[in-house]
């Protein structure tokens, strides 16, 4: 019996920037969207066009790249305006994740959208998303930090200003601050359960939970690698769940 034939998928629209979104580690979560998007778009603009260039050799795709960055962001993105007005079709892409999730992108995507160009997101891997998802804290209500700032006192207004906000608090902090984010978290939010999710998708794929207190004393026995996203309960959370719930 033959079967129909697969439905075509429709082309790219041009002028359109596309946010594609590109593993966070594991190249398998790359989806099949994103790859024909990579594939049929004209240009892909990186935030390490080395970094995506080994990513699209992966997969056996050639194209243009160019490079935007913390640094170059707001110029660059008036040439990008420039070509998805000349028809161009960008795809826009981070070293990993999501554009615009505590990477650059916010900006090109502002300037696309003030100037009337299409934009069209490309969804697939979030630490974010992963993180909170796995984390055996409430999902019905969050709130993502991202990363706190660097200075001691604009960190802890920070944290003293987020108490007041319901639901779970997500932040991404790198194996350099870990240590110092959890005893910082430990003075906050004392009472608290914390997640802590360690290379999230590799191989080394490690999660830790307990009270700041507790994680801290783990986290100070053990070598800290990759980059963690980090999720704190409600107030009163803590109460709620047995013990045994809260470790590993």
């Amino acid at each position: 019996m033959d079967h129909p034939p697969a439905p075509a998928h429709p082309p790219l629209i041009p002028g359109t920037l596309y946010l594609v979104a590109t593993p966070i580690g594991n190249l398998e979560d790359i989806t099949l969207r994103a790859l024909r998007v990579l594939r049929e778009c004209d240009v892909v603009a990186a935030e390490d066009t080395r970094h995506t260039g080994q990513l699209l050799r992966h997969f056996g795709i050639t194209k243009p790249l160019l490079s935007y960055f913390k640094f170059n962001e707001a110029r660059r993105s008036a040439e990008f305006v420039g070509r998805l007005r000349r028809g161009e079709k960008i795809a826009l892409v981070t070293d990993a994740g999501s554009p615009g999730i505590s990477d650059p992108g916010q900006r090109v995507v502002a300037a696309a959208v003030a100037a009337g160009c299409r934009v069209e997101p490309v969804p697939g891997a979030c630490a974010l998303v992963a993180g909170l998802t796995a984390s055996g804290l409430p999902t019905d209500e969050f709130h993502f930090v991202g990363f706190l700032p660097h200075k001691s006192g604009q960190r802890a207004n920070r944290l003293a200003a987020l108490a007041a906000v319901p639901g779970t608090l997500v932040f991404y902090e790198s194996p350099f601050r870990i240590e110092r984010l959890v005893t910082e978290l430990a003075t906050a939010y004392s009472t608290r359960p914390v997640v802590l999710a360690r290379e999230l998708s590799k191989k080394f794929e490690e999660w830790l939970r307990g009270t700041p207190a507790e994680l801290l004393a783990q986290l100070q026995a053990r070598p800290r690698k990759g980059e963690f996203v980090v999720c704190v309960g409600p107030a009163g959370e803590l109460a709620e769940r047995p013990p045994e719930e809260l470790t590993e």
